[in-house]
């Protein structure tokens, strides 16, 4: 890999030759856009520039986010990824650090690469979350596992990914003269994170350097040690190696193989991991002389193999086909360890270049971007990003790491979010899950305690719904407990089931009378607010199975019955021939649906038309169909292939007509509400916008202004399919500013 400084293209001045990094680019990759890629390095030096200027602060990576941003993009033009990504790795370390604006990057790049920056963003925010003391073998298994699974669900383009690992790359070869804190810090990522990562890519030269460098930090004196017994032999193993080159080339060249034979350099951690797994010193590791043959053709990689055992002698059980069997992603070689010459030791690997390319680059070396790829019928773009989802449940050397390579071996659940704690702990919520879902399941106490929630510093309502990698804050009281209303599910406070329980438990605690009155309050308001007629509380204490109302009152305030339930006896109670359908005690037909013979029939741009299925063909749900407009009697069904449609096509093409099938429509009723509220500009639209939200149907709307008293009243006309769908939307109506009551008023 190659460092900007490496290119000699830092002037004694300290600046950079432009040209001559851009020269060094555009051979690695001739298609790129010159003029493009100096537009964004010269953005990011003046933005820096400017910044420093304004700030005068110190950069907290070691190195200006402008050369930071040539490093990255020099690994990424190796790993041949396009244009766009090579503009938002110029880019993103100076949006990180504040020093350029996203909306800016937007307006003057695009959207694409804006994305691009932000799905690293949010990948970077596990830097924070992850313990650089922990030993390699001891690390904290549940939170390595939520960062992997968060990691996961974050990623929804595999150019991020890449980024990310180019970007960790360079921030680990600048911090070697950093301070312990933060080289440890970096390492331990690096390790537990993106070495993993870069071998579910499969791209070798990454991981490897990856790896020995966090474990030159994290393991010094371990390293240090293999570092010199393999510098003490390094001259005569380099002899050793050409002698077997020549050698081997020789034999192969007179079969008809051209070859490309070079020695391998062992990595110091992948000899240090393997003496640790299989209990050997340094000198029983067989692979620390290595050579690498790359032959044009698969038959060729078998004849070698059959040349190099005919030369030197096979070492038993250290013989693998990657070829036949290729690893878990994707890598494909054979490994096989003889006895060579002088009677050493060797490690011979044979591939094809094709092989060798995709070992060192991975999911790069097939790198197609959306709208460019010109192969017919690929696609691999997509194939890769499914591929990256499922298969990011990390490799069998996560065994390192505290027995984790079991627990990642299953599929990432799919309905989760993964969010932050504000000292950078991932905790693993449900779908959908709540600030107060949040708060009970970082501590019981913090849950009955909540008063409000910050979500990246800003406030929300605690019935805001978490998206993963969000940070969330709980606000606390030193008195109170939990509300009520937090067990009400239209008004969608938790959804989990652990804080419906603890919340449940708290209330059970609490004095009997208070359960009893606040039970009283919450049913009376809601039946209130739907409008029922009068309830006989004992008649329904005792369809609830309980012996008087009080029972029931006190079940209610303790969490034991749910509100729904109570509702739905009292709908029975007040007509019990019609149970069946919540709103039937609404004294007003259902919208009228007209279903087909047997099934319902969707006509297209005609409406609700008399359909009836045509007896010469007898159509079924699912036959292809067409309608025929009859005279007096509607629309009649025909199959497409019918005799007589085909002959009624041919007089009467104009009264034929498109149909399909359809599900059958959900009943619906109407039902009128009011709302009160104190006026205020933009209420109609918030009320507009909330049954859009709960996608609900508006048949009228009426308001009126109050200038006496400030007040607004808005009568509604609405579609709803039941009692749960209505309790539900006025709830969360209640819950909008300035709204005195929302409630469902009879017709008359």
């Amino acid at each position: 890999m190659v460092q900007v400084r490496a290119l000699q293209t830092v002037n004694d001045d300290g600046t950079v030759n432009l040209e001559g990094w851009l020269d060094h680019v555009l051979s690695m990759d001739p298609a790129l856009d010159r003029e493009g890629l100096r537009q964004a390095c010269e953005f990011i030096h003046d933005a820096e520039q400017q910044a420093d200027l304004r700030n005068k602060a110190a950069n907290t990576e070691g190195l200006s986010c402008y050369l930071a941003g040539l490093d990255i993009a020099i690994i990424l033009a190796d790993l041949k990824l396009d244009q766009e990504s090579l503009v938002a790795a110029l880019i993103y370390r100076g949006v990180r650090e504040g020093k350029v604006a996203l909306e800016d990057v937007r307006g003057r790049f695009g959207p694409v690469v804006s994305k691009l920056i932000e799905g690293v963003l949010r990948m970077a925010a596990i830097s924070a979350s992850l313990n650089p003391r922990d030993s390699l073998v001891l690390g904290s298994q549940t939170q390595v596992d939520n960062l992997r699974k968060m990691l996961v669900a974050m990623v929804d383009d595999v150019r991020v990914a890449l980024i990310k690992l180019a970007e960790r790359t360079c921030a680990i070869r600048t911090v070697k003269n950093a301070d312990d804190e933060r080289r440890l810090r970096i390492a331990r990522e690096v390790f537990d994170i993106y070495a993993p990562l870069a071998h579910r890519l499969g791209i070798g030269h990454i991981k490897w350097e990856l790896e020995d460098l966090s474990f030159r930090y994290l393991e010094p004196e371990q390293y240090k040690k293999i570092a010199q017994l393999l510098h003490e032999r390094r001259l005569d193993r380099e002899q050793y190696i050409q002698s077997v080159v020549r050698q081997l080339k020789d034999e192969l060249a007179a079969t008809g193989i051209q070859a490309e034979i070079d020695g391998r350099a062992k990595h110091i951690y992948s000899i240090w991991r393997k003496m640790q797994r299989k209990g050997l010193q340094f000198s029983q590791i067989y692979d620390v002389r290595a050579v690498r043959v790359l032959v044009p053709e698969v038959r060729d990689c078998y004849t070698t193999l059959g040349i190099v055992h005919t030369l030197w002698r096979h070492i038993p059980r250290e013989f693998d086909d990657y070829i036949a069997n290729p690893k878990e992603n994707g890598y494909r070689s054979l490994h096989t360890a003889v006895l060579g010459p002088e009677g050493k030791v060797l490690e011979v690997q044979i591939r094809t270049q094709a092989m060798h390319e995709e070992a060192e680059l991975g999911v790069c070396a097939h790198w197609r971007y959306k709208g460019t790829d010109v192969n017919s019928g690929s696609n691999h773009y997509e194939e890769k990003i499914a591929w990256l989802r499922q298969v990011l449940e990390w490799h069998e050397e996560l065994g390192d790491i505290g027995g984790l390579a079991e627990q990642l071996r299953g599929d990432i659940e799919p309905d989760r979010v993964y969010v932050f704690t504000p000292d950078g702990h991932a905790i693993d919520l449900p779908k959908g899950a709540t600030p107060l879902d949040f708060a009970y399941r970082v501590h019981t106490e913090i849950g009955h305690n909540c008063r409000g929630a910050k979500v990246n510093g800003r406030i929300v309502p605690l019935n805001y719904s978490l998206q993963t990698g969000e940070q969330v804050e709980i606000i606390t009281g030193k008195q109170g407990g939990p509300s009520r209303d937090w067990l009400n599910p239209n008004l969608g406070y938790v959804t989990s089931n652990r804080s419906r329980a603890k919340i449940v438990h708290w209330f059970k605690l609490q004095a009997r009378d208070q359960n009893v009155a606040a039970g009283h309050a919450l049913l009376e308001r809601e039946l209130g607010r739907l409008d029922f007629p009068s309830v006989d509380f004992e008649r329904l204490a005792e369809k609830a199975n309980l012996k008087a109302a009080e029972d029931m009152f006190a079940a209610l305030g303790a969490g034991d019955l749910r509100l729904a339930h109570l509702v739905g006896l009292a709908q029975q109670m007040v007509e019990p021939e019609r149970g069946a359908d919540q709103l039937e005690l609404i004294p007003r037909r259902p919208l009228p649906v007209k279903p087909g013979r047997r099934d319902d029939v969707q006509i297209e741009g005609v409406g609700n038309l008399l359909t009836q299925m045509a007896g010469c063909c007898q159509p079924l749900p699912g036959d292809p169909i067409v309608g025929y407009i009859t005279q007096g009697r509607g629309v009649s069904i025909h199959r497409q292939d019918c005799a007589s449609v085909l002959q009624l096509a041919g007089r009467e093409p104009e009264r034929i007509i498109q149909v399909n099938w359809g599900p059958i429509p959900e009943k619906t009723y109407p039902v009128d509400i009011v709302i009160r509220a104190y006026d205020r500009a933009g209420l109609l639209r918030d009320v507009s916008q909330m049954l859009l939200n709960e996608r609900i149907n508006v048949l009228s709307v009426n308001t009126r202004s109050n200038k006496e008293d400030s007040t607004a009243q808005m009568s509604l006309t609405i579609e709803i399919p039941g009692l749960g769908a209505l309790g539900r939307l006025l709830g969360r109506i209640s819950q909008l500013p300035n709204i005195i009551e929302a409630r469902r008023q009879r017709a008359s």
